[in-house]
């Protein structure tokens, strides 16, 4: 029972995440988004996505800067338009995720 309805709260938190993901998300406003206690969405998303849910939103947030930035939109930009709160936020997370800084990735990106 609990492995079919966490399946099913981790895929809807993942699709909530996936919808709002430049919006601020604090864990209570997921959690009722979802129909779940704070830890019970901790728990059902982790069991799914294999880790937790703020984890997962920057991944998505920088995917989406990946895409901006082959777009010729300045780092700063790109930087509030997918949810983070300035330039350095975004290429502290960028540079552990991609491995380079966002800037270096728009210059190869526009070769």
């Amino acid at each position: 029972m609990w492995s079919r309805q966490g399946a099913t709260h981790g895929l809807r938190t993942v699709e909530y995440l996936n919808d709002a993901f430049a919006e601020r998300i604090p864990l209570d406003h997921l959690a009722r988004a979802v129909g779940l206690t704070s830890y019970s969405v901790l728990r059902a998303f982790k069991r799914v996505m294999g880790i937790p849910p703020h984890a997962y939103l920057m991944q998505v947030r920088v995917e989406r800067a990946k895409n901006l930035l082959q777009s010729c939109l300045p780092i700063a930009a790109v930087a509030l338009r997918v949810g983070f709160a300035d330039q350095s936020h975004l290429t502290r997370y960028f540079r552990r995720l991609v491995g380079v800084t966002p800037a270096v990735f728009a210059r190869g990106a526009r070769r």
